[in-house]
């Protein structure tokens, strides 16, 4: 069978319209994408954080006295996309800069009281929801679906 046969048979399952793995994949992340990007706004309208800014003061509530670097490697986040989440996050008084005492050029950054009341929250976030989801999937599955989405962000990365 031909490429275009094949691909042409992908599009038939049962009488039903597929896309074939790579596309039906593809359909899936960009699904993931809205729903995450309209959680984000939804919980910004409630809880007035964005899901990547609450991620910020979650693992900065986890590892106080972090480097903005350090941040930007555990998020892969470039530095300069990073800044802009911390200014916001630190106009708003939920984070705090202090200089590093064994280099003055590096800020290290903790929560002030107000971003400790935003880590603590539990419900009505993005990461409630992942949690919920987790719960219903298999631990191998989980491991594998990470596996997975960590090869396809080193294949983006590698394309730019």
């Amino acid at each position: 069978m031909s490429a275009r046969a094949q691909r042409n048979a992908e599009i038939q399952v049962n009488g039903k319209r597929t896309l074939g793995p790579v596309l039906e994949f593809m359909r899936t992340l960009w699904a993931l994408d809205h729903a995450l990007q309209s959680a984000s706004k939804r919980m910004e309208s409630r809880l007035r954080i964005t899901a990547p800014q609450r991620l910020v003061v979650r693992i900065v509530g986890r590892y106080p006295g972090i480097s903005a670097g350090e941040l930007s490697e555990i998020l892969h986040l470039h530095p300069s996309t990073l800044t802009g989440i911390l200014k916001r996050l630190g106009d708003r008084g939920l984070l705090e800069r202090h200089p590093d005492p064994s280099d003055a050029r590096r800020a290290l950054l903790s929560l002030t009281s107000k971003g400790r009341t935003v880590d603590d929250l539990r419900t009505g976030t993005v990461e409630a929801a992942v949690r919920r989801a987790l719960a219903r999937v298999r631990p191998a599955s989980v491991q594998h679906a990470r596996e997975v989405a960590e090869v396809l962000a080193a294949e983006l990365t590698r394309m730019g």
